[in-house]
């Protein structure tokens, strides 16, 4: 009897386990020695999309590569999603004990870094954000007003009845304006198809909500914007930087030319000179 009890509770523990890791909103891959790096990557994309830069960065840093619940093999949370990644990422650093990180992100990934050195200047030492912006709902909405925002709207219905070979069709779309790289235009339409869908969604609705415009004036670490100038052109690019980032301080822009959103894979040896030049 004892036996049997001890291999439920076991068996309990093990499920109990399985279930706390299920509920994390990321994976995180370590590797390399030296000062901290996050890496976070953009919608829909898993870590593995920092992979080149990674190659090369972790030979002198310690770099922590982040793939977000709902991306990747990531299994999906429910929502509110970002704000539950924000705050297990804020845990993380406090169990690991990290300081004096530098953060990188693309897009999505850049927008967060923003929101959490608004919070906390302690732990981080820089920023460099990658074709990232603090409202990409002022960017894509008319007369925008975060407090609008809402899960459930007509659109996003839409967006979770769609049919697969529908939504493929979207994600093809957007592949294809996001990156000048052919060959990977067909990577990032598989990863935005094999996003969890309520996730793609409801995500998506929680990265519109978020306006950070005001609240950059708190951020009193450097800050590098690497700014894709494709498909716009870079006078609008840089109108468009220039209204969103009034209120940060303490930031450097560099443009990179002939690269759509992707920088990394159209631009891969200027990104990663524009990030080796800061970090160093």
């Amino acid at each position: 009897m004892k036996t049997i009890k001890f291999k439920l509770l076991v068996l309990t523990l093990f499920i109990s386990a399985s279930v706390m890791a299920q509920n994390k909103a990321f994976k995180v891959t370590v590797t390399g020695k030296g000062n901290p790096i996050f890496l976070f990557p953009g919608f829909t994309c898993p870590g593995e999309v920092w992979d080149d830069v990674v190659d090369k960065l972790s030979k002198t840093n310690e770099c922590h590569v982040f793939t977000f619940a709902g991306f990747g093999d990531v299994p999906a949370i429910e929502k509110p999603w970002l704000p539950k990644i924000k705050t297990e990422i804020t845990t993380y650093i406090s169990e690991k004990n990290l300081e004096d990180i530098t953060l990188i992100g693309h897009s999505l990934g850049g927008t967060l870094s923003l929101w959490l050195a608004a919070e906390d200047n302690e732990s981080f030492k820089q920023i460099i954000a990658v074709d990232a912006l603090p409202s990409t709902g002022a960017l894509m909405i008319p007369n925008y007003n975060s407090e609008m925002i809402a899960y459930d709207t007509p659109y996003n219905k839409q967006m979770l009845s769609m049919s697969s070979e529908d939504f493929e069709a979207v994600a093809i779309q957007m592949a294809s304006g996001m990156v000048l790289n052919e060959e990977k235009k067909q990577v990032i339409k598989d990863w935005i198809i094999n996003t969890d869908r309520e996730t793609y969604v409801y995500g998506f609705t929680d990265l519109l909500k978020l306006d950070l415009r005001e609240d950059i004036i708190k951020i009193k670490i450097p800050v590098l914007l690497l700014a894709a100038t494709k498909p716009y052109g870079e006078e609008m690019v840089k109108m468009t930087y220039k209204d969103q980032y009034k209120n940060l301080e303490n930031y450097e822009i560099k443009y990179a030319h002939d690269s759509a959103h992707f920088i990394m894979y159209d631009q891969p040896e200027w990104l990663l000179e524009a990030i080796k030049s800061e970090l160093e």
